[in-house]
């Protein structure tokens, strides 16, 4: 008689048992808490992938450093935008400040002028093309007056013509238009501005010469910008 088999005999426990699974080299255990954990061929790998990245990002940052300088405003760049002092003090009435001084690459005209031309800037308008100083744009608020300037002594000028750019020359007595008084002649193509820096009519220069921003920061000192 022959004994028939049961599941649990040898053959069966024999037919599903399976031997321990090995890992291959270069494969990732991924137990939990043991990550690269006892494979240097993955841990050498991390280690280079990590120092890598680090090393491209600082190739990153030093190739956007030439941008980044370039943009940043160079100290000359500033200093030529920076408001600039003038001191006045040795200045005599009927004269004008030498040497010239710059602001923005732009020569600054300071005259002190003396009582007699005050009084023809505020009475003789006669012959000027735009003796009220309408058009805004050529000197700050304070400026529009017959004299062009906060103190009607102290005249500050671009000095610039309105034609072309020349630079005028500061003449102390030039009977300009018969008044006795002097002005600023332009040599390029013979234009003239009264000592307000007004335009006379007839000439060539469109508009009366600029006045730059400025303030006093004593009697004798002016900053302008």
């Amino acid at each position: 008689m022959v004994k028939p088999k049961t599941l649990l005999e040898p053959p069966f426990v024999q037919h599903i048992h399976r031997e321990p699974s090995v890992v291959s080299e270069g494969a990732v255990d991924n137990t939990p808490g043991e990550s690269f954990k006892g494979n240097s061929t993955n841990s050498r790998r991390y280690f280079l992938i990590q120092a890598t990245s680090a090393v491209g990002a600082v190739g990153a940052a030093g190739a956007a450093w030439p941008f980044i300088k370039y943009w940043t405003p160079s100290a000359k760049a500033k200093a030529a935008g920076a408001p600039v002092k003038i001191d006045f003090s040795k200045l005599s009435p009927g004269e004008m400040l030498s040497p010239i001084v710059a602001w923005r690459g732009k020569p600054i005209f300071v005259v002190y002028r003396d009582q007699p031309s005050i009084d023809a800037l505020e009475t003789d308008s006669g012959g000027l093309a735009d003796p009220d100083s309408t058009n805004l744009e050529q000197q700050p608020d304070f400026a529009v007056n017959p004299w062009r300037s906060e103190r009607p002594e102290i005249g500050v000028y671009v000095g610039l013509c309105t034609h072309l750019g020349c630079s005028p020359k500061y003449v102390e007595t030039d009977n300009f238009e018969n008044t006795g008084q002097g002005g600023f002649f332009c040599p390029c193509h013979g234009s003239k501005f009264d000592l307000a820096g007004r335009v006379v009519a007839g000439v060539p220069a469109p508009y009366n010469l600029e006045v730059p921003p400025y303030r006093f920061e004593s009697d004798t000192v002016i900053v302008i910008g």
